[in-house]
C-alpha cells in the first residue's frame, strides 16, 4: 500500500494534462464521426499523447493510414532514446516489461529518471504502478470525452489548440530539465528549415526524419554533455 501511495503522489501534478487533452482527443473524434469504442481502443492500443489529436484532422483529411503511421513514429521516436536506458531495468520487471516499454510516455519518463525511492517501497511496484495508472487516466479521458462530445451538443471550436498547448509545455519542460540543448535546437533549426524550403503541409515527415537522424549520430555527444552538466553540480 505504501508504495501504492508513493507512486500516486509522483503523478498528480500531470494527471490533469492527460485529463484534458484526453478529453479534448475524445471530443474532437466523436465530432469526425467515430464512436465511442474507437476513442476507447485508441486509449488503450495508440497512447500517443497529443498525436491522437493530430490524428483525427489527418483521418477527417482522407490522409492514408499507412502515412500516419509513419508519422506517428516518427513523432514518438524520442521514446527509443527514452528507453534506451531502462531496458535492463525494464527486464528484471518479467511479464510487466512490454508494457512498461508501451507506457513509457514524456511525463513517465520524467519521473521515472528523477524519482527517489523511500526504502519502505517496492521500487518495481512503484514503477508499474505509476505506469498503469497515467494509461488508465489516458483510457479514460479519451472515452469520456467521446461520450461528452455525444451526449453534449456544444460548441468545441478551438479544443485542438490544446495540443499545441500541450506541446509548447513539453517543449518548455525539457529545455528546462536537461542540459545538453542539442536536441531542442537540432529539432527547431531543422523546422524552420524544412518549413520554408518545402512549405506548410510537408515539412514535418523531412524535418522530423532528419532530426533523427542528427540525434542518433550524436548521441554520444549528448550523453556527454548531459553527464559533464550533472558532475559539475
Amino acid at each position: 500500500m505504501k508504495s501504492f501511495r508513493f507512486a500516486v503522489k509522483q503523478i498528480i501534478p500531470f494527471l490533469f494534462s492527460y485529463l484534458f487533452i484526453g478529453l479534448a482527443f475524445g471530443v474532437l473524434l466523436n465530432k469526425a464521426g467515430y464512436s465511442v469504442l474507437w476513442a476507447f481502443l485508441s486509449g488503450v492500443f495508440i497512447y500517443a499523447g497529443s498525436m491522437q489529436i493530430v490524428m483525427v484532422s489527418l483521418l477527417s483529411s482522407g490522409v492514408p493510414l499507412a502515412m500516419i503511421a509513419v508519422m506517428t513514429f516518427f513523432v514518438n521516436a524520442r521514446h527509443i532514446f527514452y528507453g534506451i536506458g531502462f531496458v535492463d531495468k525494464f527486464r528484471k520487471m518479467g511479464w510487466q516489461y512490454p508494457y512498461m516499454i508501451l507506457t513509457l510516455t514524456d511525463e513517465t519518463y520524467s519521473v521515472l529518471c528523477s524519482l527517489e525511492y523511500p526504502e519502505a517501497v517496492d521500487e518495481q511496484q512503484v514503477d508499474f504502478t505509476i505506469a498503469l495508472l497515467c494509461h488508465l487516466m489516458w483510457i479514460f479521458s479519451c472515452t469520456f470525452g467521446s461520450l461528452f462530445g455525444e451526449l453534449v451538443p456544444v460548441d468545441m471550436t478551438g479544443i485542438e489548440f490544446s495540443a499545441t498547448a500541450f506541446f509548447v509545455t513539453v517543449c518548455v519542460n525539457q529545455w528546462r530539465q536537461f542540459d545538453s540543448r542539442i536536441p531542442a535546437i537540432t529539432g527547431l533549426a531543422s523546422a524552420i528549415i524544412f518549413y520554408f524550403l518545402l512549405g506548410a503541409d510537408r515539412f514535418i515527415l523531412p524535418a522530423l526524419s532528419v532530426s533523427l537522424i542528427i540525434l542518433a549520430i550524436m548521441k554520444d555527444t549528448i550523453s556527454i554533455g548531459m553527464e559533464g552538466a550533472n558532475d559539475d553540480r
